[in-house]
């Protein structure tokens, strides 16, 4: 019970320090609904091109994609980054628990901050848009948490290995910028990966990029997509970006100095 007992305080610290930002906490949320620019864009594109899904279609793959999107966001690297190089990292290397549980904690903290605003602008998104309404059964459902949480598993897992990278550079954000690029293009943010000619759908599909976005976002709204395979990858990457992360750990804190890297 004492290990709950300390769970429940770390939470409860890290949300009360959210909760201080809560307008800045809006402006996140704002930030992160581009999928709903896209949307109106692909639902006159659907109108009068063969996509192979309809308008209605791209208006539930985009409102999925904003509520997954609020579930994954991830911040580490930058909050990594300013603790190295400002050597704020020593007095957490003191501490009985590994510093990444504290990044860890506040993106939960986060998350459940930033929950209400989310769900307002997902209600004022069906007033506006009721024949987008749809109800996934209780299957979805289920897979659909599996699968955001994997992913922000997965996510998270990556940026924090990229983060590692602050022992040697002072510009490790850097890398995270320039990975964003494909995130951008081959996740699903930008558009569905089945508007993808099949030989590029079939190499990306291979690449942890789609699962970050557009494999849950597909089980949420009912595309075709291959459940076992997904999670499977999604496993083997998070895997293999832990294990190149405590390699990384390992190697960068024979070099930390307690004044940055």
């Amino acid at each position: 019970m004492n290990i709950f007992k300390k769970i429940f305080t770390f939470l409860s610290v890290y949300y009360a320090y959210m909760v201080e930002y809560r307008a800045e906490l809006i402006l996140w949320v704002l930030a992160g609904s581009l999928p709903i620019i896209l949307m109106g864009i692909w639902t006159q594109a659907a109108q009068g091109g063969q996509f192979g899904l309809s308008p209605v279609d791209f208006a539930r793959y985009f409102l999925a994609v904003f509520i997954v999107r609020q579930f994954t966001v991830v911040w580490v690297i930058w909050e990594f980054e300013r603790e190295v190089v400002e050597g704020k990292l020593s007095p957490r290397l003191l501490q009985p628990l590994d510093p990444v549980w504290h990044h860890v904690v506040a993106h939960l903290a986060e998350r459940a901050a930033r929950i209400p605003f989310a769900l307002l602008l997902i209600v004022l998104f069906f007033v506006l848009y009721p024949q987008a309404i749809w109800i996934p059964n209780l299957q979805q459902i289920v897979l659909f948490i599996l699968a955001i949480v994997s992913a922000f598993i997965l996510r998270f897992t990556i940026q924090y290995t990229f983060a590692m990278f602050a022992f040697w550079t002072e510009r490790a954000s850097a890398i995270e910028n320039f990975w964003f690029l494909f995130y951008l293009f081959l996740s699903g943010l930008i558009a569905p990966l089945e508007v993808f000619p099949p030989a590029v759908r079939t190499v990306v599909l291979s690449t942890p990029f789609p699962y970050l976005i557009n494999f849950p976002v597909s089980i949420l709204v009912g595309l075709p997509t291959d459940i076992g395979r997904g999670f499977t990858i999604i496993l083997g990457w998070t895997l293999f970006f832990v294990g190149l992360n405590r390699m990384l750990w390992r190697a960068g804190l024979k070099r930390y100095s307690g004044m940055g890297a």
